[in-house]
């Protein structure tokens, strides 16, 4: 099991990032959440296996077909008791 951080920048507001996002996420059976940050990047908090968790931050490189990620940082964090019962939009 893998937990990670990711902060997206670049076109990423605006764009259906997020919905996509989830889309990705549920398809690869990873928990977790995608917000808007208010300085106009996107964080997401995924936890899932490994292999699905690593294939949705590949994913994220690119996002959404409208979006222009122009980066992304990754930290892994501890998988402390938060639960995640799929993956959601938070606002």
């Amino acid at each position: 099991m893998k937990k990670i951080k990711a902060i997206v920048s670049g076109k990423v507001q605006g764009v259906s990032f997020r919905m996509y996002t989830r889309a990705q996420a549920r398809q690869l059976g990873v928990g977790g959440y995608v917000r808007n940050l208010g300085n106009g990047n996107v964080e997401i908090v995924a936890t899932g296996e490994t292999e699905a968790v690593d294939q949705l931050i590949a994913w994220a490189k690119s996002g959404s077909p409208s979006a222009v990620v122009n980066k992304i940082e990754v930290e892994v964090i501890p998988n402390n008791l938060e639960d995640f019962v799929g993956f959601e939009i938070r606002h």
